[in-house]
């Protein structure tokens, strides 16, 4: 199947909407939510789970999955889909937020990143090709292309020099598409700019002009208050292609993402439901709660009654919670296996609610 966008419904009272992605691995409803299995697996979830969650997309990353198990093995598997046995759609990281985020151990240059691996201290260099090949070979259906995300806050003239990077890379990233070098998976553009509104506007038009399938948002969600991320990509999305799916990268929190998708963005990503369980917190309709309070010792009710997952069907708090502090795999499997299904949940009532309207 070749990839699509189709609009269903376009919101009367915002810019949010309906979609649907068309995939070689299959449909995704927009807007979404992509729990992040960043080393080929969504952290204590199995895909069965993720499937009975309603999980319809994932996102994994280039850069964790090219230090370890590495691409060779990945290839060698036959792709990513097969190695981790997930056959819905999958969409990889170009790991330039990775990258970003080892600022005492890399160095970026015009031609690309050059840095040390986290893990043994290896030398690597990325470049907009070598991403794409590494991409390619995990047979990604949506891929990201190499791009310079920059801090918040952060000098205006670095980030105007990022901008001009990732356009740069973005058109290489194109042509190498364009060249057949690298057949698999659709290429999205990126869009950078920091939280100045003129160099986010520059970027959008500068990325819009490549024309990709879709654009990914990203840069955002590192640290900037939320009123400054929804003036950005308020901005972006008056310039993007109506046509043509938005994702925003790395975010986040329920509101986060609601707020979002009445700016118009169709895609989200993010550890915090994953992360949450795994530090003892679930989500309900009252915001972030933890298990390990002692007023759930004897609560044997549901982590959420009006949830239907595995976890709230079958187990109790006081349960959960007596697994988490005799450090019990099992307390994280459940937490998370819940938080996906919040987040799923969360999505199919946004979409309702517009096509409702």
């Amino acid at each position: 199947m070749a990839f699509k966008f189709e609009i269903l419904k376009k919101s009367k009272k915002s810019k949010a909407r309906v979609g649907k992605l068309y995939t070689p691995h299959g449909e995704v409803n927009t807007p979404v939510f992509c729990p992040v299995g960043t080393l080929a697996t969504v952290k204590t979830m199995s895909p069965r789970d993720l499937v009975e969650a309603g999980v319809e997309m994932i996102l994994a990353n280039t850069y964790h999955l090219m230090l370890r198990p590495g691409v060779d093995l990945i290839r060698e598997a036959g792709g990513l889909h097969k190695f981790m046995h997930w056959d819905k759609p999958i969409l990889t990281d170009s790991g330039g937020f990775q990258v970003f985020s080892l600022a005492d151990m890399r160095k970026v240059t015009d031609r690309g990143v050059d840095f040390k691996s986290h893990i043994d201290g290896q030398k690597h260099f990325l470049t907009p090709q070598s991403v794409l090949e590494l991409e390619g070979a995990y047979a990604s259906d949506i891929m990201m292309p190499l791009d310079e995300c920059t801090p918040y806050p952060c000098d205006k003239k670095l980030v105007a020099l990022a901008v001009k990077r990732t356009t740069r890379w973005a058109k290489e990233s194109k042509s190498e598409i364009e060249s057949g070098q690298s057949k698999i998976g659709t290429l999205f553009g990126i869009v950078q700019g920091g939280t100045y509104k003129d160099l986010r506007k520059q970027s959008a038009e500068e990325i819009s002009e490549i024309d990709f399938p879709g654009y990914a948002i990203g840069g955002l969600s590192v640290g900037e208050p939320q009123n400054e991320m929804f003036d950005m990509l308020d901005a972006v999305t008056e310039i993007l292609p109506f046509d043509k799916p938005r994702h925003l990268m790395g975010v986040g929190f329920p509101d986060d993402i609601s707020g979002a998708v009445k700016l118009g963005a169709d895609i989200f990503d993010c550890v915090i439901p994953t992360r949450l369980a795994r530090h003892g917190t679930f989500l309900s309709s009252e915001g972030k709660v933890s298990i390990r309070q002692a007023r759930f010792e004897k609560d044997f009710s549901p982590i959420d009654p009006t949830c239907d997952c595995y976890a709230c069907k079958n187990f109790s708090k006081a349960y959960i919670r007596h697994l988490f502090w005799a450090r019990e795999i099992l307390a994280l499997h459940l937490l998370t296996i819940h938080n996906v299904a919040f987040y799923m949940k969360m999505m199919a009532e946004i979409r309702k609610d517009i096509l409702d309207e």
